[in-house]
């Protein structure tokens, strides 16, 4: 019997293998947590999916999301960049994560860890929703508002609340599966 699934990934392997190994699985490692925030500020105005099909070239290009190296990329890198075919080559959003790398270590030396920052908005549990219907899962809400906000406070870029309630998702600040979704039981317990 075939496993039920949230309807926005079906049908697409690579969405079918991100949405069963990762997507909505909490995630307090800062190595990871900073990876997704680069993905999430690259895939604003675009599809997921485009983004998921070019992420080993993420990997590679911004060596393997190491945000100590990324807050240090001067103009050569970012020229470098914004020649790599493989990835999104937006000027504002390349030099938006070699600045969301800086930002991201001046919060880790205030909160101890990104983690500990970025889960505190939800006391380090995630949000545990109850949809039926993945076309009724909002954009953005009340709390990705306020992470949004305090985040751009911090210097953060391309953050806005729809980004920021991605990165929730995915991450697992909230547990947004279906609730008939194989994952949903698996990632509230």
């Amino acid at each position: 019997m075939e496993k039920k699934r949230c309807g926005w990934c079906v049908g697409d392997p690579l969405y079918e293998k991100y949405h069963d190994e990762e997507w909505g699985l909490p995630v307090y490692d800062d190595d990871r947590l900073f990876e997704f925030l680069i993905l999430e500020t690259f895939q604003a105005g675009l599809s997921w999916i485009t983004i998921l099909r070019k992420r080993e070239n993420f990997r590679k290009a911004f060596d393997h999301f190491d945000y100590r190296k990324i807050a240090n990329y001067g103009e050569d890198k970012i020229e470098v960049l914004l020649q790599d075919k493989g990835i999104i080559r937006n000027k504002l959003k390349v030099r938006a994560t070699v600045g969301n790398a800086q930002a991201f270590l001046k919060v880790q030396e205030e909160f101890g860890s990104f983690s500990q920052y970025i889960w505190g908005f939800v006391d380090g549990k995630p949000v545990q929703n109850h949809l039926s219907d993945y076309r009724k899962t909002p954009a953005n809400t009340p709390l990705s508002d306020k992470i949004s906000k305090d985040m751009k406070k911090r210097g953060f870029k391309f953050v806005g609340t729809t980004v920021i309630y991605a990165h929730m998702q995915a991450t697992g600040m909230v547990n947004d599966h279906e609730v008939n979704c194989f994952r949903y039981a698996e990632v509230r317990g």
